[in-house]
């Protein structure tokens, strides 16, 4: 008997220094450091010692268990444009999924050929706006990521519907997971929580807590910045079983990539003008852009620390970036558009600000007299305009060293990828 309790004090006494070895560590890391060495980049999550594993000590057999757990996920807006990356990207990149539910208005036809997979692939039609509907998705998924959203700069859909869909639709999804026990949320959020801001302000390299007036009067971003901080402000929350809801954003800048829809609309105007896009903006403003992948391992890798690192990611943003090059937006599609045969044509002299903003503001007089009548939607108004206009570019490494982001698409193939997408519709056009 003596010599059980003495092995069991042993295992006793080991875990509770594990425990203590990793909360100094999970602080060192908010530093950027690890026991006092500049903190390594990781490519997979280190062995965790946890009081979960302490457990699994004192009750053998658990750890077993522990390993072998297999999760639900719900991705809200599973359907959308960063919807479908994050979906297959969870279903190739996360080994505990047994359920992956894929939640949208429009469920898309190429969820049919994953649902002969290992993983049980369920498709859920349903509205962010019901909360009825979004509290029966939510119920038994341990993770929610919440990419449904309604992105609209162009004036297609009315303030009121934007509003209803980004805020009403985010504290339904709050709500649902306050009621049905999930712990774990990510929200996709975006950049234009904060800027570019409509006073024309520069933001250069900047990263999260970077000082920047955003000032907003446009529906999509106040309401993005609303919905976001709906999100923080329910880290902490406790959820039925009576634990704490851990939740976090993601800021993504502009995203590229296969089925962007805004880079689709620019291809498609181009042939309209016989092979030909013509610059407005100055090549000096510069933009930060992120290929969709990496943003979608953003989300699968944050799910993923969400539980392991919660006193540490609880509550907090990322800006969402690669290492795409800073440019300007024309110059930046150009990178894709023009091996499609489209061009940039140089004017000697570009029109002046004042020009673009008249023409902007007359699309947008225009826009409202029309809308009983027909939708008119243009490219430019003054909210785009002001956004093309400012520089906005973020260099961060809070996602590296919080949850060891590092992008798993270089530039070179995330170029290639959207080349080869830009010349499928190029065929298809013909």
């Amino acid at each position: 008997m003596a010599r059980v309790l003495g092995t069991e004090g042993w295992r006793l006494g080991w875990c509770l220094f594990l425990e203590w070895a990793r909360r100094e560590e999970e602080q060192a890391e908010g530093d950027g450091v690890v026991a006092g060495w500049p903190r390594r980049r990781e490519k997979t999550a280190r062995p965790v010692a946890s009081l979960g594993i302490l457990g699994a000590w004192l009750q053998p057999g658990m750890a077993e268990s522990t390993e072998v757990r297999k999760l639900v996920y719900l991705v809200t807006g599973g359907c959308g444009f960063l919807g479908e990356h994050v979906v297959r990207m969870l279903l190739q990149r996360e080994p505990r999924l047994s359920e992956l539910r894929v939640f949208d208005l429009h469920l898309g036809p190429w969820l049919e050929e994953l649902k002969t997979g290992p993983v049980q692939v369920t498709a859920i039609q349903g509205d962010v706006t019901q909360a009825h509907e979004v509290a029966a998705a939510v119920a038994g998924a341990h993770v929610v990521i919440h990419a449904a959203g309604l992105v609209d700069v162009f004036g297609r859909a009315s303030p009121k519907t934007i509003h209803e869909v980004n805020v009403q639709g985010t504290k339904n999804v709050i709500e649902a997971c306050v009621q049905t026990g999930t712990r774990f949320l990510v929200y996709t959020s975006s950049m234009e929580v904060v800027g570019p801001n409509i006073k024309g302000h520069p933001f250069y390299r900047g990263n999260e807590d970077t000082p920047y007036e955003a000032v907003h009067k446009h529906p999509y971003p106040c309401s993005k910045a609303q919905a976001e901080r709906l999100v923080l402000e329910a880290n902490g929350r406790e959820v039925r079983g009576g634990l704490p809801l851990v939740t976090c954003a993601l800021r993504p800048t502009g995203i590229y990539g296969e089925g962007h829809q805004i880079m689709r609309d620019f291809y498609h105007q181009g042939l309209r003008l016989g092979g030909r896009l013509f610059r407005a903006i100055p090549a000096s403003v510069e933009h930060g852009r992120v290929y969709v992948g990496n943003v979608a391992w953003m989300h699968v890798l944050v799910a993923r620390e969400l539980e392991r690192r919660a006193a540490l990611v609880g509550g907090q943003v990322y800006f969402c970036y690669d290492e795409s090059p800073y440019k300007s937006y024309e110059d930046f599609n150009m990178e894709f558009l023009g091996p499609c045969g489209l061009r940039l044509v140089e004017t000697r002299l570009l029109a002046p600000y004042w020009l673009l903003m008249l023409l902007a503001v007359l699309n947008a007089l225009l826009q409202w007299l029309l809308r009983p009548l027909l939708l008119y939607a243009p490219l430019l108004n003054p909210y785009t305009l002001a956004v093309a206009n400012t520089t906005f570019t973020v260099s961060t490494d809070k996602a590296q060293r919080h949850f060891g982001y590092e992008p798993l698409f270089s530039w070179e193939d995330s170029r290639t990828r959207t080349i080869r997408w830009v010349r499928a519709m190029e065929g298809s056009a013909q």
